[in-house]
């Protein structure tokens, strides 16, 4: 089993990916002694989404010259040309993914090869799951403040790793969110979930944001519904990967 972020939720409900961390492996080595050929492509993926995430902070953060801008621009179009050369389209899971295992190395908000991902960190402190992050400036919505919709796509993920946590992962169906004080940027945040209700395909759960240094006043609150996906529901949404068959 790979290395991940924070505790995984266990069981492979087709639902049980879609919460997850993203894998940050350890280089491992196959018998001969040569790199294993998976694990090296979710380790070069880490790190083109380390310098992704990089470019696109500095990006919402720089001031230099329109003419080192467009130099800028040079680059980013060859690197982004190289890239292009082979690519994946809807409905083709990437080839570093494992579905079932909840390994997802371009999730928006926990993937470590994603460019817009923070990425948010999390783990399994008993039944409450702690997430932690820092925002840059590329997260800005008010001035110097992070922009609702990232709150709340970063509380969504918590609470969907919560439920998947408790041994009854689903999707999202309701999201509730309250904002009491807007979020700084560039502060260390801590993020909350925990499940307040099971009602058979139906699960409940809360969140909260916080910053690390003062964990008990509340910025944004959030209560999510959750409803577990039928085979039939699985197997027409996600075919093959939903590992569902009978």
């Amino acid at each position: 089993m790979t290395e991940s972020n924070g505790d995984r939720p266990t069981g492979h409900h087709p639902s049980a990916a879609w919460h997850q961390d993203a894998v940050v492996p350890r280089a491992k080595r196959s018998r001969d002694g040569q790199p294993d050929p998976q694990q090296e492509r979710r380790r070069a993926i880490s790190d083109l989404g380390d310098e992704l995430r990089n470019l696109v902070d500095l990006a919402a953060a720089t001031e230099v010259s329109a003419e080192d801008l467009d130099r800028a621009a040079v680059h980013v179009r060859a690197a982004a040309a190289l890239l292009a050369t082979e690519r994946r389209h809807r409905p083709a899971t990437p080839r570093a993914d494992d579905f079932l295992d909840g390994i997802r190395m371009h999730n928006p908000v926990t993937g470590a090869g994603s460019a817009f991902a923070p990425p948010l960190q999390i783990v399994q402190e008993g039944g409450l799951t702690v997430g932690t992050c820092t925002l840059g400036l590329a997260f800005e919505g008010p001035p110097s403040y992070v922009h609702g919709g990232v709150s709340a796509m970063l509380l969504d993920q918590m609470l969907g790793y919560a439920v998947s946590a408790s041994g009854h992962p689903g999707m999202t169906v309701r999201l509730d969110t309250v904002y009491r004080t807007p979020v700084p940027l560039e502060t260390p945040l801590r993020l909350t979930a925990e499940v307040t209700a099971i009602d058979g395909r139906k699960v409940t759960a809360t969140g909260t944001v916080a910053t690390a240094a003062a964990p008990d006043t509340l910025l944004v609150t959030a209560t999510g519904t959750f409803v577990a996906l039928r085979a039939d529901q699985a197997r027409r949404l996600f075919g093959a990967v939903s590992g569902i068959t009978e």
